[in-house]
């Protein structure tokens, strides 16, 4: 349960953060808490395997939005679309871990990362800053591959 718990309190901080600090903070946020988010989604993803995952990662991804809303309404576009984008790139997560089972736990993490991650990048800056801006999406793509690598380090050996 405390996987949960991290898990909508990163996203929590990252939407407020990139809310209060703008568009240069989502870099910085793709790397430490995104990152941490997407490895963290595939730790969930094990434990909760074939126990209504995509009910439970969903409620959580709507439990984050909701929050980060109720705590700061000036976070609306911004809670709209790490929702929006965090339910789609759990979609491609999922597909891609489910494909790679039978791999190793690091190879699947990092793949399913980087499937998520393409998904992720795309869609939030897109919705949360109104366009389509090609060098956000491409900094946070490599920020969140990046940082997801890190955190996936950190979960293979201590979690």
């Amino acid at each position: 349960m405390i996987y949960a718990f991290i898990y909508i309190a990163a996203l929590v901080a990252a939407n407020l953060l990139v809310a209060w600090l703008g568009v240069w903070f989502s870099l910085v946020n793709a790397f430490v808490l995104i990152g941490l988010d997407l490895s963290l989604r595939d730790k969930l993803h094990d434990l909760w395997e074939g126990d209504n995952l995509a009910i439970k990662m969903g409620g959580l991804i709507a439990t984050a939005s909701i929050v980060s809303y109720a705590i700061n309404p000036a976070t609306g576009m911004i809670a709209f679309a790490s929702l929006a984008a965090f339910c789609l790139s759990m979609v491609a997560d999922a597909v891609a871990y489910q494909y790679l089972k039978g791999k190793d736990w690091m190879v699947r993490v990092n793949g399913s990362n980087t499937a998520g991650a393409l998904v992720d990048s795309v869609v939030f800056p897109t919705i949360a800053f109104g366009g389509l801006m090609l060098e956000i999406v491409a900094l946070q793509f490599l920020a969140k591959v990046s940082g997801g690598y890190i955190w996936s380090r950190i979960f293979k050996r201590f979690a």
